[in-house]
């Protein structure tokens, strides 16, 4: 009897998901983005707002970005390649951002990176979203290439993570998802 409801159950899990439609799919792929991207934009403005801005020109060694570069660099670099990749116009197309940056001037960027990001998942075609485009190793859907410039950020961040750890500064913990 346990076997038999058992596979009621899983029977019934797949006729609900038969039941959503394309467009169900589709919003809800956008809004579990959306609402990754929001918990990130909280946590990396956070690990911002925590570094001094009189060590905003600070590098682990001579060879790295310092904790300014590292995101300036995030909102350049994933602007740019989701503009390119998905063929939408990048914020800094026209707008140059200057080489050294403020505290300020950084978490203003950042805050508008991941307000284009927003953007870009709410306006982004439909067909965008699952077309697929050249990344790293191969051909990705739209919506995966997203997912890759979050980590792009959970790469640069974690190094920022670092920086303030150099510095004595205790980061936030982790917020998940």
């Amino acid at each position: 009897m346990k076997y038999i409801l058992l596979v009621m159950l899983l029977l019934a899990g797949q006729w609900v998901n038969a039941q959503r439609s394309p467009e169900t799919s589709t919003a809800q792929l956008r809004q579990e983005l959306i609402d990754a991207f929001n918990v990130s934009e909280k946590y990396s403005l956070k690990i911002c707002e925590q570094m001094p801005a009189e060590h905003y020109n600070f590098r682990s060694t001579d060879s790295t970005m310092t904790f300014a570069e590292q995101w300036r660099h995030c909102c350049i670099y994933t602007s740019n390649q989701l503009a390119g990749r998905l063929g939408i116009e990048s914020p800094y197309k026209t707008r140059k951002l200057p080489k050294v940056m403020t505290k300020e001037q950084i978490m203003a960027e950042v805050k508008s990176l991941y307000e284009f990001i927003r953007q870009t998942i709410k306006m982004l075609p439909e067909s965008k979203l699952y077309e697929k485009t050249d990344f790293s190793n191969g051909a990705i859907p739209g919506w995966r290439l997203i997912y890759a410039m979050e980590n792009h950020i959970i790469h640069h961040r974690g190094q920022c993570i670092v920086y303030l750890r150099l510095k004595g500064i205790v980061p936030e913990s982790y917020y998940g998802w």
